[in-house]
């Protein structure tokens, strides 16, 4: 991709002002950190140059003075809610979590259950922690949250939660994932500080939708389209409207819930400190844009994407008719075909041509490359082939891999572990390539060109098996499909 974002800027620019906003409250800041703390492919996707774990980079330049609180839905441990992106679940995402960041310098002071009512789930998760030194701080479901602001506000609500005992200026509030009440042991928080008469302050980081930047800027469209599922809508906040005659973007849920907010800031600090929902933001990201047209390429590219990521979903029973459409709403504001991805048109033709499953790739330079099934390879491991020798500049009719090294782990796949496709996945074939390398100086050349694939595009004719997608994940390649399968099978092993 064209890079369009600059990552340097961003780091210094963030953490001065997150330290300009310690400041202004006193010398201590509860920090809502949504989205991604440190795997945020989101961001990189759509702002070409901001690197996955940025904000963990300018947090590290924070880091003595942050202390960072971990938040976890109770009912979520108890239903064994799974992370989509990572295909683990929450609580043990938090252990992972926990794991990053210490291996960071980073102090991870302690874990707030939330909506806490004894499950006897979230209890075994409680025992796991404190048996590893960690605290565990209760937190409980208020009735009419948030509406009932003087039963929150009062010993009977906020007053009812542990108190965690934090003691840095800078507590970064984080969670697995959303719904975990972040924002609510943030205001609990500010409770609890006010009454041992702590001067503190809330603010929020969210990195989408990007406040400085129009409504229907490109960047702030993916965001939509990235949270089409939970009905995220960007909006102009009329409270920054009415209070400054500046119009800047925030999402419905931020813009409906800050009079309640507001009214909590009064209740709990004597008066609000915000006017809008914008200035409790602390992002600086749309500052560090310097090619615009190179980012609005990419965000268009990634509505395109999850576009089809929502077909592929539906077909597979596990998305929704609606979060399609609703993308499909935003393309079609946005002025964008699904002929605007280079990869597809490509794919489909070589599909047409074979009569069989096809896959397409396009490189850095623009040029794109295809593969196709064979009786050896499936159509990804051939179009990641074809594209190792296009990059090594090694002619088509050279064979980097005989058959006869291929051949023994078709039949290991079939014979010894039942496998109904003979044909290596992209993981098979890159282990082959590697095995080869060690003798076969071509086979080595194309291997030493893998890293090249990171952040390329490509397309396959049929939904991917779980292998393939993981694997082309892993190695940085934005890959999607189309919405169907190529068979009929109602059971499919990779």
């Amino acid at each position: 991709m064209k890079i369009g974002f600059d990552n340097e800027k961003y780091l210094e620019m963030q953490s001065q002002h997150i330290r300009d906003r310690i400041a202004k409250f006193g010398g201590k800041l509860y920090l809502e950190f949504g989205g991604k703390l440190f795997d945020d492919y989101h961001a990189s996707r759509v702002l070409p140059g901001f690197k996955p774990d940025s904000k963990l980079q300018m947090l590290m330049q924070l880091k003595d003075e942050a202390e960072i609180v971990i938040v976890i839905n109770a009912d979520d441990i108890e239903k064994n809610k799974v992370r989509g992106d990572l295909g683990i679940t929450y609580d043990l995402d938090v252990l992972r979590l926990i794991d990053v960041f210490r291996s960071r310098g980073l102090y991870v002071n302690s874990v707030v259950l939330t909506r806490f009512a004894d499950q006897p789930t979230a209890l075994k998760f409680e025992k796991r922690l404190t048996e590893n030194g960690i605290g565990v701080y209760h937190h409980y479901t208020i009735p009419n949250y948030p509406t009932d602001v003087d039963l929150i506000v009062s010993d009977n609500g906020y007053g009812r939660n542990d108190y965690v005992d934090t003691t840095r200026k800078l507590v970064v509030i984080t969670a697995p994932g959303p719904g975990s009440g972040k924002m609510a042991v943030c205001l609990s928080q500010l409770y609890h500080e006010h009454k041992h008469g702590v001067k503190a302050g809330y603010a929020k980081f969210e990195t989408f939708p990007i406040w400085n930047l129009p409504l229907k800027h490109p960047v702030n469209v993916a965001y939509e389209a990235a949270t089409a599922d939970l009905n995220d809508v960007n909006m102009i906040d009329p409270f920054h409207l009415e209070a400054y005659n500046e119009t800047t973007v925030n999402y419905n849920r931020d813009i409906e819930i800050f009079p309640v907010l507001n009214t909590m800031f009064e209740q709990i600090l004597g008066e609000s400190p915000y006017k809008s929902p914008t200035d409790m933001g602390v992002n600086m990201a749309g500052n560090c844009i310097f090619d615009d047209e190179a980012v609005r390429y990419a965000a268009n590219q990634e509505i395109i994407r999850r576009y089809y990521a929502a077909l592929s979903n539906q077909t597979k029973g596990i998305g929704s008719p609606d979060e399609a459409y609703k993308i499909s709403l935003l393309m079609k504001q946005s002025k964008l075909k699904t002929s605007d991805r280079p990869v597809i048109a490509p794919a489909l033709e070589k599909a047409e041509l074979t009569g069989a499953p096809a896959a397409a790739i396009e490189l850095s330079d623009g040029t794109i490359i295809t593969g196709k099934t064979s009786k050896l390879l499936g159509a990804c491991s051939a179009m990641l082939l074809n594209a190792l020798k296009k990059l090594a500049n090694i002619p088509d009719e050279v064979d980097i891999l005989d058959a006869s090294v291929i051949e023994p782990i078709q039949k290991l796949k079939v014979d010894t572990f039942g496998s109904v496709n003979p044909r290596l996945h992209t993981d098979e074939i890159l282990i082959a390539l590697a095995m080869s390398a060690v003798t076969n100086p071509t086979a080595k050349l194309a291997m030493e060109q893998v890293p090249k694939l990171r952040d390329t595009d490509a397309h396959a004719s049929v939904i991917l098996s779980e292998t393939d997608t993981r694997i082309l994940k892993k190695l940085g390649i934005h890959v999607t499909t189309e919405p169907i399968y190529e068979t009929e099978r109602l059971y499919r092993k990779s």
